[in-house]
């Protein structure tokens, strides 16, 4: 069951790129990524309220938010820390970067995610395992050189470092998503809306020294309703997400790499939305990627 639930995540991730990049693009990324976390935090507050005041009725329908001790708020705070520098970063680079540029690179993660599963999690893969692991990598080299070609210097472009740090620190809140989802035994709601708030409460940190004093870029942000669209997106997608890592029996490593399978929807849909270049070229990679999603759930 929790591969399903993988794999309705990876659906709304899907999606949410798409969102995403339309939201960035041309725009200011602070602003955008609080509006983002703050849509999604508001598709959460009815639920707060409802555990509230009607704590039988959140529960009957899976969806209460639980009290928890101060010890674990503190544990989400250091999510919402990593999760706020990983999207900083990320957001920078996909307003620079063709998505079907970004999107390859992200689907790296796994491999972070995967060596970090064997160490802490003592997770252990079998062959095909890693043949799919190291096929994704190398389909994701294989990215790059496709990107020379869009004027794209893998070793000279900051947005590409820039990229690279937010996908081994996605790949670092996964691991740590496992540690409060089974450990502490956190809910998917829980964990979603406390690390919401304290990912706001971050954002308006930064904002107050990099935005907010600056005329200009006020002017320059313009709201468009895909910021809604990507953080309820991306609600939706953690909660089926935390909801796979519930089964004991789930493998972070594999869950990562079945999250990768959003990047058909961004490549493809997003190449045809955005009008990017080398779309056909990007397939053979897309498709390297793809097998080695799929050895890894055929194994």
């Amino acid at each position: 069951m929790w591969m399903y639930l993988g794999l309705l995540a990876a659906l709304f991730l899907g999606l949410h790129n798409l969102c995403k990049k339309h939201a960035v693009q041309g725009n200011e990324v602070f602003p955008v990524l609080l509006g983002t976390i703050s849509s999604g935090f508001l598709f959460l507050v009815p639920f707060f309220i409802g555990s509230i005041f009607y704590p039988e009725y959140t529960q009957k329908i899976g969806f209460h938010i639980s009290d928890i001790p101060w010890t674990t708020h503190g544990f989400i705070f250091i999510k919402s820390m990593i999760m706020a520098s990983s999207w900083i970063l990320a957001y920078q680079a996909l307003k620079h970067l063709p998505i079907t540029i970004v999107t390859p690179i992200r689907s790296a993660g796994p491999f972070f995610t995967f060596i970090g599963a064997i160490v802490i999690y003592k997770e252990s893969p079998n062959f095909l395992q890693w043949i799919g692991f190291f096929l994704i990598i190398l389909s994701v080299i294989l990215y790059s050189k496709i990107g020379k070609k869009e004027g794209i210097n893998f070793k000279r472009n900051k947005w590409i470092f820039a990229i690279i740090g937010a996908t081994f620190l996605g790949a670092s809140s996964g691991l740590y998503d496992k540690f409060l989802i089974q450990n502490l035994s956190l809910n998917p709601q829980t964990l979603q809306f406390w690390f919401c708030w304290y990912t706001i409460l971050i954002l308006i940190v930064i904002l107050s020294i990099t935005w907010f004093p600056y005329k200009q870029k006020r002017k320059d942000f313009k709201w468009r309703w895909t910021i809604i669209a990507v953080g309820v997106l991306l609600q939706t997608a953690d909660y089926f997400y935390f909801k796979a890592l519930q089964d004991p029996d789930a493998l972070i490593m594999l869950l990562s790499a079945i999250k990768r399978s959003q990047i058909i929807i961004a490549v493809v849909l997003g190449g045809l939305v955005f009008k990017e270049k080398n779309k056909r070229k990007k397939l053979v990679p897309l498709a390297g990627i793809m097998i080695g999603v799929f050895l890894i759930l055929y194994s």
